[in-house]
């Protein structure tokens, strides 16, 4: 078998290219998708027995690729063997080339997208916006791959880079609140001042769960199991109270006050045994904190003081105070312990006193004149 100008030949026969390269194009086709058949199902079976999810991922985004590698390499061969006329084999040396372009990009948008799921199944904060940023990748790495396959068709690509920095600027403008809450988002993801279940309260006084994170708003269901929808820019603009950093337990301050007379260390004694008590009860409560009290001021009708709990998370201290101020109420009463009313003393001198009883007299007089 020999091989002339455009002609194979085989036991004196004479085969035209235009036979012979078709056919050598599909053996072609057969042997090497076979083969990578039979490598890809040994990689993939080698590559699940490993712990690493890293493998795994390589192989799936080198399927698809090197499919199209093969395709363009057998159209290459192909392109060999046939005569075909100058601008022809240009044009089909050119398709070559954009094919393995193609496969190259598409390489790298599978394993920037498989990259980006396995990292998001191990942080939560980027899982949330997944969706959106792999979008955006695969954007930009498929707008490349668009400009590399213009430039290597010949065809100039400084227009194209001109209209979209021209037209990015038009849409950033256009856009600009918009961006604003996204690029916020990506601060909130990232830097984590709140995380999707933690409790907080905004500057403006709403508080509650944060339900959501978005690429826009921030969704925050308050307790009465209203859900406020606020803008992103807002959240990292503003004064943030959570309750869950840097734990969920939090100390429950309880105001008090007791009659000058009474005896402030039983008071004392009493109140942080009915603190004790509580924290054991009562759910929500943390058990083993230990309560205490601290004075602080000489009130108009009572020595105030505050006494201090603790419970797991921001809801429970509602249940803990109910509960603790109907026992210590109780234990008051049992222990003579008075808790007074408010009391207001008018200190009134003599000469306005009797002015007063002067008025008082002149106008019973005028009373009596007139009947």
């Amino acid at each position: 078998m020999t091989i002339q100008a455009n002609e194979l030949q085989v036991l004196g026969i004479k085969i035209s290219a235009w036979i012979y390269a078709p056919i050598l194009f599909l053996l072609w086709l057969i042997v090497f998708y076979t083969f990578k058949g039979l490598l890809f199902r040994k990689l993939r079976n080698w590559s699940e027995k490993t712990t690493t999810k890293w493998d795994d991922f390589l192989v799936s985004s080198l399927d698809l690729p090197l499919n199209i590698v093969i395709l363009s390499g057998g159209l290459a061969f192909l392109e060999w063997l046939l005569p075909l006329p100058a601008d022809v084999d240009h044009a089909a040396l050119l398709a070559v080339k954009i094919l393995t372009i193609v496969a190259v990009f598409f390489f790298l948008d599978r394993l920037i997208a498989e990259s980006l799921r396995l990292f998001s199944a191990r942080v939560s904060t980027v899982d949330l916006s997944r969706g959106l940023i792999q979008g955006m990748v695969r954007l930009v790495v498929l707008s490349l791959g668009f400009l590399v396959v213009l430039d290597t068709a010949g065809i100039s690509i400084t227009p194209f880079i001109a209209s979209l920095g021209i037209g990015s600027l038009a849409i950033a403008l256009g856009l600009q609140e918009t961006l604003a809450n996204l690029f916020a988002g990506f601060f909130i993801l990232a830097d984590q001042p709140i995380r999707v279940g933690d409790f907080i309260r905004l500057e403006t006084g709403e508080e509650g769960y944060v339900t959501d994170i978005g690429w826009r708003n921030t969704r925050i269901r308050m307790l009465p199991n209203i859900v406020v929808v606020v803008p992103n820019n807002k959240i990292i603009s503003s004064t943030i109270h959570n309750y869950y950093l840097p734990d969920k337990e939090i100390a429950v301050l309880v105001q008090a006050g007791v009659h000058y007379s009474s005896d402030l260390a039983k008071v004392e004694r009493v109140t942080v045994e009915v603190g004790r008590e509580v924290q054991k009860k009562v759910q929500g409560a943390v058990p083993e904190f230990e309560p205490f009290i601290r004075y602080h001021t000489f009130g108009d009708s009572s020595i105030d003081f505050t006494v201090i709990l603790r419970v797991k998370e921001f809801v429970d201290q509602y249940l803990l105070k109910h509960e603790f101020i109907k026992a210590l109420h109780e234990r008051y009463q049992k222990e003579g312990i008075v808790i007074p009313f408010p009391i207001r003393t008018l200190d009134i001198s003599p000469q306005i006193l009797k002015g007063l009883s002067t008025a008082s007299r002149h106008s019973g007089e005028g009373q009596s004149h007139v009947e």
